[in-house]
C-alpha cells in the first residue's frame, strides 16, 4: 500500500506543479490583457496591442489550476474546526477525516464521469472554444484526467486513514 501512495503521491505532486504553471501564466495573461487593454485607450486606438482569447485563456488556466492542484491537496489541507471535535478521540476525528476524503472522492468521480461525456458530445459536435478555435474534447480529457486523479487520491488517502489507520499529517 505504500508503494501505491507513494506513486500517487508523485503524480500529485507534479501536477500541484503544473497547477502552479497555470496559476503563473493566467495571472500574466491578465497583466498583459490589461496593459495591453490600457494602452489602447490611452493611445486612443493608435496602438493596438490587444489580442483574441485573453479571456478564454484565464478561464481554461483557473480551470486546470484548481483541477491540477486539487488531488495533491486533498490530504493536506483539510480544515479541522477544533470547537467541534476539540473533544473528539483520535480514531473519531480520523474517522470524519476519512469521510471526507471519501466525500471528495465520490465529487471527484463524478466530474470525472462528466466530463468524460463532454468529450464525446465536443467530439460529435466539433465544438470548439469561441474565439481560440481550440477543441473542447482536449481540455475536457485534460480536466478528465485531472479530476480521476482526484478521485484516486482521495481514496487512496480515506483507505489509508480507514485501514492503515494512518495518523493526521
Amino acid at each position: 500500500m505504500k508503494a501505491v501512495s507513494c506513486f500517487i503521491a508523485r503524480i500529485t505532486h507534479f501536477m500541484h506543479l503544473i497547477g502552479g504553471f497555470f496559476l503563473v501564466a493566467m495571472m500574466l495573461v491578465t497583466l498583459a490583457d490589461v496593459a495591453a487593454r490600457g494602452l489602447f485607450g490611452i493611445t486612443e486606438g493608435s496602438v493596438d496591442w490587444t489580442f483574441t482569447g485573453g479571456i478564454e485563456l484565464v478561464k481554461y488556466s483557473l480551470l486546470f489550476t484548481v483541477l491540477f492542484i486539487l488531488p495533491h491537496s486533498v490530504s493536506r489541507s483539510q480544515v479541522i474546526v477544533d470547537l467541534f471535535t476539540d473533544g473528539f478521540k483520535d480514531t473519531t476525528k480520523r474517522l470524519f477525516e476519512a469521510f471526507y476524503s471519501l466525500c471528495f472522492g465520490v465529487l471527484g468521480g463524478a466530474m470525472s464521469y462528466s466530463f468524460y461525456l463532454h468529450i464525446e458530445d465536443a467530439a460529435m459536435s466539433y465544438e470548439t472554444t469561441q474565439d481560440l478555435m481550440i477543441p473542447l474534447t482536449y481540455f475536457y480529457s485534460v480536466a478528465t484526467f485531472a479530476t480521476v486523479m482526484l478521485a484516486i487520491a482521495a481514496f487512496v488517502y480515506a483507505f489509508e486513514l480507514l485501514i492503515c489507520g494512518k495518523a493526521e499529517a
